[in-house]
């Protein structure tokens, strides 16, 4: 499988994004990131660190279960039932600027379901998305504000995240749908 990004390039995207978070909201004060579970809750741990060293604020962190808001959630009549995780907002997103951050971008379904599911906590100012990857084939007219690397891909083709956190490594890697993972 070919590596795609390392832990340095991993490290250096989320810094660049954090830049470009600072420069395009100016203010801070109400801003807060959100991330998906899973891989896009330590995502936005991490640029917090970075946006804290970048301006000295310290922004809220939420980590935000999708479940229950998939849409092929009961697509097969026989299925294992779905682990459902806690949604830990401990903060109110009502007229605050939302950075909902994701590792993968690929149709725009998990961020719409992300979307869906934030929308029950309140009502933001604004939701701005952020991914690591974005791999293109969107089935639905989703965009991300802040990307760390585009990578045009075959639908035969997987991106996989593995974060230290979660995985005990950053690394992104692609696949051919038939190699063993």
């Amino acid at each position: 499988m070919p590596v795609l990004m390392d832990a340095e390039r991993v490290s250096r995207a989320l810094t660049r994004m954090a830049h470009e978070i600072v420069e395009r909201n100016r203010d801070l004060r109400d801003l807060a990131l959100v991330g998906i579970r899973t891989r896009g809750v330590p995502l936005a741990a991490r640029l917090r660190a970075n946006l804290r060293e970048i301006t000295g604020q310290d922004l809220p962190v939420g980590a935000l279960d999708i479940t229950l808001y998939r849409d092929d959630l009961m697509r097969q009549a026989v299925a294992p039932q779905p682990l459902v995780r806690r949604t830990e907002i401990p903060f109110s997103i009502d007229d605050r600027k939302i950075l909902l951050v994701d590792d993968v971008l690929y149709t725009g379904r998990t961020v719409r379901a992300g979307l869906d599911a934030l929308i029950d906590f309140g009502r933001p100012k604004a939701i701005q998305l952020v991914v690591l990857v974005d791999r293109g084939h969107r089935e639905l007219p989703i965009k991300a504000d802040y990307v760390g690397k585009n990578v045009p891909t075959s639908a035969r083709e997987s991106i996989r995240v593995r974060l230290q956190e979660t995985d005990g490594q950053d690394l992104v890697l692609i696949e051919k749908e038939d190699e063993p993972t």
